[in-house]
């Protein structure tokens, strides 16, 4: 047995067998028998191999998300008298809307009617008839405001680039390209019920998937595979960042369209704006619509980018053939690269249903921390939960009076360490960041 005033040794489980470890924690003593402490403030994790600092990455100051629309009460003059002019031409609208989406999907309907093997390219003639569904989505983008949509450059071949990347910030985007390519589409399973859409979205042989399931993802891909590399099916259109954003930056991409080693044609959509922001961040659906209802007109700009492959020689990774395609995405349309994703959409919404002050503050780039802590979205779901339990105020932030009781520590001198080693910032206080 190891001297006891230099070692102490406990075992961890009573009535242990001879070959069974044990845990051994050295404490070392100075010569006038106290506990040598050369560091004020130790790490109280150091012995589980804890790095003397918590690294935390700094935080972004971008909220990739945030609709930048002012509400009609505080949107000024100016949009008061707009919308009020404007609501007689806005009823027109409607109906023209209402009638486009009713011959749209009797058209589909019909073109789907009898079909059984959808797992192969649709018969040309059911392809001819989806023109009808095709033009009236041209008209329910006019019926938004959308009378003209500039184009920049053109749509490669089906043959030389059979998948297709987009941006995504509005529900505009899918619209705009069923009408202008007719390609398959990757969607999430809960579209398929959806009213309307789920019929029209079956025509275009759409790629179901669900997001959190390992084997729907590699399915989806397998799909993606064998869609994208016969010439029948249509090309495939994919939205990599997984979510609608504002446009003013690009968040980090998924790696469905570039797993399979294809060519890809990145396509950028812009919507130059000055008072209506058209982006589908954290506003309603049905405020959306009726902002575009009511604006004289919509601008909208669609570049086709030249083309991006893989590098055979190299044999380059899909992750690196992903980030050369964010990168060339990001620099035409001249906005920065973030490390949000999806799960940082999820935070967002989960905070702003249980509070309503400074919900991009919960926002912690999932992607990033996904990627260095191996925390899952569904954990960070849990872990916010568990962070609201300690009554944040209202910079979200939290004292170590609300951080001790949920995580059942009394107060003492090594549940203080704790919490000090957590606050990084040094300001009595953690944010969710911190916290996870």
């Amino acid at each position: 047995m190891a001297d006891s005033s230099n070692n102490l040794k406990t075992p961890l489980l009573h009535n242990r067998n001879q070959n069974d470890e044990e845990f051994v924690i050295n404490i070392q003593v100075n010569g006038g028998g106290g506990i040598r402490n050369p560091n004020p403030n130790p790490n109280p994790f150091e012995f589980l191999g804890a790095s003397p600092e918590l690294p935390l990455p700094r935080p972004s100051s971008i909220d990739p998300f945030k609709n930048r629309t002012p509400s009609v009460v505080g949107a000024g003059f100016y949009e008061w008298v707009k919308v009020v002019v404007i609501v007689p031409v806005a009823l027109v609208r409607l109906v023209m809307f209402g009638l486009a989406l009713a011959v749209g999907y009797l058209a589909t309907k019909s073109a789907l009617e009898g079909w059984k093997d959808r797992q192969s390219p649709m018969p040309r003639w059911r392809s001819r008839l989806m023109w009808i569904t095709r033009i009236c989505t041209r008209c329910i983008l006019f019926c938004f405001g959308y009378h003209w949509i500039r184009r920049i450059g053109n749509p490669a071949a089906r043959d030389v680039a059979p998948i297709v990347v987009s941006n995504h910030v509005s529900y505009i985007e899918p619209i705009f390209f069923f009408y202008e390519l007719f390609p398959t589409i990757v969607a999430s399973e809960s579209h398929d019920s959806l009213p309307f859409v789920g019929t029209i979205i079956r025509a275009m042989q759409v790629i179901y998937v669900d997001r959190f399931s390992a084997a729907s993802r590699k399915h989806a891909v397998s799909e993606i595979k064998r869609k994208a590399s016969c010439n029948n099916f249509p090309r495939v259109l994919l939205f990599p960042e997984g979510t609608t954003t504002n446009g003013r930056s690009l968040i980090s991409f998924q790696l469905g369209a570039f797993i399979p080693g294809f060519p890809v044609q990145p396509v950028v959509v812009r919507y130059p704006h000055v008072h209506f922001d058209q982006s589908w961040g954290q506003i309603s659906l049905a405020k959306l619509m009726f902002r575009m209802f009511t604006q004289f007109h919509n601008f909208m700009e669609v570049e086709y980018l030249p083309l991006i492959a893989p590098l055979e020689i190299k044999q380059e990774s899909a992750v690196h053939f992903a980030e050369r395609t964010s990168y060339a995405m990001a620099r035409a349309l001249n906005v920065v690269q973030t490390s949000h994703s999806y799960g940082d959409m999820m935070l967002l919404t989960r905070a702003s249903q249980l509070t309503r002050e400074k919900c991009s503050t919960y926002m912690v780039e999932m992607a990033l921390t996904e990627s260095s802590f191996g925390i899952t979205t569904s954990e960070a779901m849990e872990l916010l939960d568990q962070f609201f339990a300690m009554n944040p105020d209202t910079d979200g932030r939290v004292n170590i009076h609300g951080f001790l009781p949920v995580c059942g520590l009394g107060y003492c001198r090594l549940s203080e360490k704790i919490f000090n080693y957590l606050d990084v910032e040094k300001k009595g206080s953690i944010t969710f960041r911190q916290d996870m």
